[in-house]
């Protein structure tokens, strides 16, 4: 091709060389017309005729021979128009870009025209291309074929390779199409341009060698393919597992040993492998004498034996291209002998007479070509009404032979007429890969992520690269390549894998080492508390014990020995009636407990009241006046309780939302409004406790009650003042131990404050057990 930069006129094309399949190709449509001339039954009393032009490959140069060919006179110093032509149809050509321009041309003259390997989706543009058939199935079925194969061996992470004309072109632009409803990913796109250089191809190889897709879709021709595979081989590039299209997986140019380490273990998709029996014995009978000396042969002698010179020639063991040119003569010939049986008003002409064999036309050609149906070899031909043929494909694989060279084994096939899912069939064991590999390679952007991980793509980069990110707490994923990962149900949580939903493990305040220590404070409190009552109770006439109002104390041992019980009933699985029993028994026990000591200590009081002229206040809070005192002040707390009871009491709950991995057994009060009462209501009794007794505490004598109820309340206070924090704070079963802690310690307490020292005097100094010392009266 000339250099077509526009700075200077460009020089005339010319062609050279020589491509054995082509010529090939032209002799077996040279064999096909003469079993046709020779046949008694196809076109009797007809002899066929043809022509036979070079286009070289190119546009520009199949433009030129189809011109000539409509003038009907050679291509060499003539005119391009002088007269019409008796040409009826045209079979050709071989690129998809040619067949473009020479149908462009035959167009406005409706002369039909048959190309056995033009593939490019856009020539089944029905309004563009009238006149265009062809006998290889349309791109749109391969692009389909090998999208399906990337699928099938999951190469999710491609190169694609394509010439810069317009086969490559639409090919790549299906593919691409193909591939958005799949996982698959482009990581680049190359074209191999029409006008190749080193330099272009460097660069190719360059993009190719820096990516990680380890496996290349070609869209290009042996044309374009030749100078690059040149260059790659001479980079000694290896490592890269081509998918070819038919235009290239067919190509027996490239089945030199020497080409074996860089493209074996090829595969893609051929044409139909046909059978055509007489094409060998014709080839060699061709003498190359009688060719002259031009650019279609080099020189010759006649003496040159073409099995050795051009086993591309010779290569008839498995005819592709050259059967689907056998098959476009015959489509021809069938379409001629229908049109000259024709009868009027049946077939295309119903309203119009038939064709004479010495006036026939090509448009009534093409009308029968669309109609035409015969067998051939067994195979049945005809053409839709996009002028396209039956969807068949063998799947190729390039093999090392016995020699070294390069076969192709069938290993496959595609056949676009059956369902969706069901088209391809290969036979994996019988592939040998790049690298003379047994295993499938690899191609992937990033590589599947396990199950327990989902795929997080990064930004800016293809869906295909991604990240493998471990799924969240509570949730999972059994799969491999997930995007997302389910959310487990309400009860369960995932493993530590992330791979199944587990149930939640369950949690309450059990016996198990903070329950048992709690158990043991609570048992043993109560143990001091009931050993007091019998101190207190075997000493009942002593000085100490009357002198401090033994009924009360009585009271106050026995409201501490319910209250240090009461906490028991934290510990263990909430159920309904426990959870009603909590915190209605503490505050009731607590608030009878706290009504004896502030009947205690208005007693107090009163006694250090009455010592004073003019004061008889003892008359006012004698046994009876206590008890009632004592009855009122609980009533009231109970009172409230059966309210909460009543409207919303407390219920077990399972709280999932602190610690999503467990489920928390608990106690809902039921009302914060009725549980704060409550404890606000404990809390203003021993304020007033509190009070009254720090008013008393400088009262005469040794043994000053109202101290020991002032630090008591003191220490009361403290404890649950630190409660409402730390039980607000506290998560799950630790609010239950906070609580069942807080009762035990301020019922330690209470319990030390009040009775440790009167203990320490009736057990340890039963000398100063005497009303005399009490009083502060004792002589000195």
């Amino acid at each position: 091709m000339p250099d077509l930069n526009g700075t200077y006129r460009p020089p005339p094309i010319n062609c050279n060389g020589l491509y054995p399949r082509a010529f090939r190709w032209a002799q077996t449509m040279r064999l096909a017309v003469e079993e046709i001339n020779q046949n008694p039954v196809l076109l009797p009393n007809h002899t066929l005729g043809y022509k036979i032009f070079d286009s070289c490959g190119y546009p520009l140069t199949g433009q030129r021979a189809v011109l000539s060919m409509l003038n009907g006179v050679s291509e060499e110093n003539s005119s391009m128009c002088t007269n019409a032509s008796s040409l009826l149809a045209v079979i050709g050509a071989s690129g998809s870009a040619q067949s473009i321009v020479l149908s462009r041309i035959l167009q406005p003259f409706r002369i039909p025209m048959i190309s056995y390997s033009s593939s490019c989706a856009c020539l089944s543009d029905r309004q563009k291309y009238p006149t265009f058939f062809r006998v290889i199935p349309s791109d749109d079925y391969q692009v389909k074929a090998i999208a399906r194969m990337l699928v099938h061996f999951n190469w999710t992470w491609v190169g694609l390779l394509r010439g810069d004309n317009d086969y490559g072109r639409f090919a790549a632009k299906g593919l691409l199409r193909e591939l958005q409803e799949t996982k698959v990913c482009v990581a680049y796109q190359e074209v191999i341009p029409l006008l190749y250089t080193r330099q272009g191809g460097l660069r190719i190889m360059k993009v190719m060698r820096s990516s990680t897709a380890k496996v290349v879709v070609v869209f290009a021709g042996e044309g374009e393919m030749t100078p690059f595979l040149r260059d790659y081989m001479t980079q000694n590039s290896t490592g890269i597992q081509w998918v070819g299209s038919e235009a290239l997986v067919t190509a027996s140019v490239f089945s030199g040993r020497e080409y074996y380490p860089y493209l074996g273990g090829t595969i893609g998709f051929g044409i139909k492998k046909g059978h055509i029996s007489r094409l060998g014995d014709f080839l060699q009978t061709v003498n190359p004498k009688r060719y002259p000396d031009n650019v279609l042969m080099p020189p010759c002698s006649g003496q040159e034996s073409l099995l050795e010179q051009h086993s591309a020639y010779m290569n008839t063991s498995s005819p592709r291209v050259a059967y689907n040119v056998y098959k476009a003569v015959y489509a021809i010939a069938h379409s001629l002998h229908n049109l000259l049986l024709c009868h009027p008003g049946r077939g295309p002409f119903q309203n119009n007479s038939c064709a004479q064999s010495n006036n026939i036309h090509p448009w009534q050609l093409q009308h029968y070509l669309q109609e035409v149906n015969f067998q051939i070899a067994g195979e049945e031909v005809d053409f839709d009404a996009k002028g396209d043929s039956v969807p068949y494909y063998d799947i190729i694989n390039w093999q090392r032979g016995p020699a070294g060279n390069i076969e192709f084994v069938n290993v496959g096939l595609f056949d676009g007429t059956k369902a969706v899912g069901e088209e391809l069939l290969i036979q994996e064991d019988r592939i040998m890969w790049a690298g003379h590999q047994s295993e499938v390679p690899v191609s992937v952007c990033s590589a599947s992520c396990l199950p327990g991980f989902r795929k997080a793509v990064r930004r800016g980069e293809p869906i295909c690269c991604f990240d493998c990110v471990p799924c969240d707490n509570g949730k999972i994923n059994n799969q491999t390549n997930s995007v997302d990962c389910t959310i487990c149900p309400e009860d369960f949580w995932s493993n530590n894998d992330r791979t199944a939903c587990i149930s939640k493990k369950v949690e309450y305040l059990s016996f198990d080492s903070l329950g048992i220590a709690l158990t043991v404070m609570s048992v043993v409190g109560a143990c001091f508390t009931l050993a007091v009552c019998g101190v207190f109770f075997c000493h009942r006439h002593t000085a100490i014990v009357r002198v401090n109002n033994s009924e009360l104390s009585f009271f106050i041992l026995f409201a501490l020995t319910l209250c240090f019980l009461c906490s028991l009933l934290f510990i263990g699985k909430p159920t309904y009636w426990s959870c009603m029993l909590r915190h209605t028994a503490f505050s009731i026990t607590f608030s009878l407990c706290i009504s004896c000591i502030l009947g205690k200590t208005l007693v107090v009081l009163a006694a250090f009241t009455a010592t004073r002229p003019g004061h008889n206040i003892m008359k006012w809070l004698g046994p009876k006046q206590q008890r009632t005192i004592i009855s009122s002040c609980t009533l009231v707390q109970v009172v409230i309780c059966a309210a909460w009871l009543i409207d919303v009491p407390p219920f077990p709950s399972r709280n999932t939302q602190y610690e999503h991995s467990k489920i928390i057994l608990e106690c809902s009060v039921g009302s914060s409004l009725a549980f704060w009462c409550v404890l606000g209501y404990i809390g203003l009794q021993a304020c007033l406790c509190f009070v009254l007794a720090f008013l008393a505490r400088k009262l005469p004598g040794n043994f000053n009650e109202a101290k020991f109820i002032t630090f008591s309340m003191l220490i009361f206070c403290a404890v649950w003042l630190a409660f409402i924090p730390a039980y607000i704070s506290s998560p799950g079963n630790y609010a239950d131990a906070v609580e069942s802690f807080a009762i035990l310690a301020s019922s330690f307490g209470l319990l030390f404050c009040l009775f440790a020292p009167k203990s320490y005097i009736i057990l340890l100094k039963p000398e100063k057990n005497t009303k005399q010392h009490l009083m502060g009266k004792e002589k000195k």
